[in-house]
């Protein structure tokens, strides 16, 4: 098993390191106090032998191994099995990576089991281990400190998306034809986080309501409050973003639409001038076409012909040739094509 820390607590201080987990159970066993367990990627036989020693139900062991849960809240008798998802933002590719950490947490004892290497929950401990007021509180403490650093990951998270939204609304002003795209993936990611940070609420006002029931310490429900204020900041940012992404792909779609119309009404202007453009070419073409005929008629140099005998032939030709492109002329220039 990739046992990450391994530590006995008594009265909020580390008092053990055992080297295995065998050890651990003898010396919670010998010492009493808080036992915390970090484990990472464990298959079901790793966690098989700590389900074992705590007394964790099947279903919560299933569900670490096979992993990909939703945030939820689940109790099976005295252990209660939380499962989070810790968001981080990568600024480099522009998007939020999203990891997995479930949280069992009994009488005396408290095991962690991470998926991916986010959270750093050694800072975590370094942390509760620093106020042994607060970590002397139970497992209750590790599960709010390891709520809180989780919440508190989503604040760069909130911050990146929001630079994001940012860049988008430039993008979609300045007809960037890539924006449609940019707006759907940033959507889906907003979406992703949504359902990350959304169900901590009422996994928060769950233990606020069990808390008397399991006897939860007043000072640490009011730490709980705490996250709980920061996960309701976060949320109605996420909810915002949603909102305005959502609109903004309307208002994309919008954009595109007008762009298309005024290119058609260009592109049937264009027609409408090109067709002017040929009408005024073919009237003046059958307007030259009239003394084209003539002439080619006269052009013939047939030997019998009745007009090259006739002295008014050829003023008669070229009255003819004239009369004919003015006729057609007048025609073309009622109906407009001139």
């Amino acid at each position: 098993m990739a046992v990450v820390d391994n530590a006995v607590y008594v009265d909020g201080v580390r008092v053990a390191e055992p080297a295995s987990l065998d050890t651990t159970f003898e010396c919670l066993r010998e010492l009493g106090g808080m036992a915390w367990i970090g484990v990472y990627r464990p298959d079901e036989a790793e966690v098989g032998s700590v389900a074992t020693e705590f007394g964790i139900h099947p279903l919560a062991v299933e569900d670490t191994v096979r992993a990909h849960q939703r945030p939820k809240l689940e109790r099976y008798g005295d252990v209660l099995f939380t499962v989070l998802r810790p968001a981080h933002y990568d600024d480099a590719e522009e998007r939020v990576e999203f990891g997995e950490l479930h949280v069992f947490t009994g009488t005396d004892f408290v095991v962690t089991v991470r998926h991916l290497d986010r959270p750093d929950l050694h800072r975590v401990r370094e942390r509760l281990e620093g106020q042994p007021d607060l970590l002397r509180l139970g497992p209750e403490a590790v599960l709010y400190a390891v709520m809180d650093e989780v919440v508190d990951g989503y604040a760069p998270v909130v911050a990146g998306l929001q630079n994001d939204v940012d860049e988008v609304e430039d993008q979609l002003f300045g007809g960037d034809p890539a924006v449609s795209r940019r707006i759907y993936e940033l959507l889906r990611e907003v979406m992703a986080f949504q359902r990350a940070a959304t169900p901590l609420l009422g996994m928060l006002d769950a233990l606020d309501a069990g808390s008397g029931k399991y006897g939860v310490e007043d000072e640490l429900r009011r730490y709980l409050r705490d996250v709980r204020d920061h996960v309701v900041r976060v949320v109605e940012r996420v909810d915002a973003f949603r909102a305005l992404l959502q609109n903004a792909l309307s208002l994309n779609a919008t954009i595109v639409a007008q762009r298309q119309n005024e290119e058609m009404r260009t592109m049937t202007h264009a027609s409408l001038q090109q067709n002017e453009e040929v009408k005024r070419i073919s009237a003046w073409a059958a307007i030259f076409f009239a003394p084209t005929l003539v002439g080619t008629v006269y052009g013939m140099n047939f030997e019998h012909m009745p007009e090259l005998g006739w002295l008014l032939g050829y003023p008669f030709a070229l009255a003819l040739m004239a009369g004919g492109s003015f006729a057609l002329y007048r025609v073309f220039r009622s109906r407009g094509w001139l």
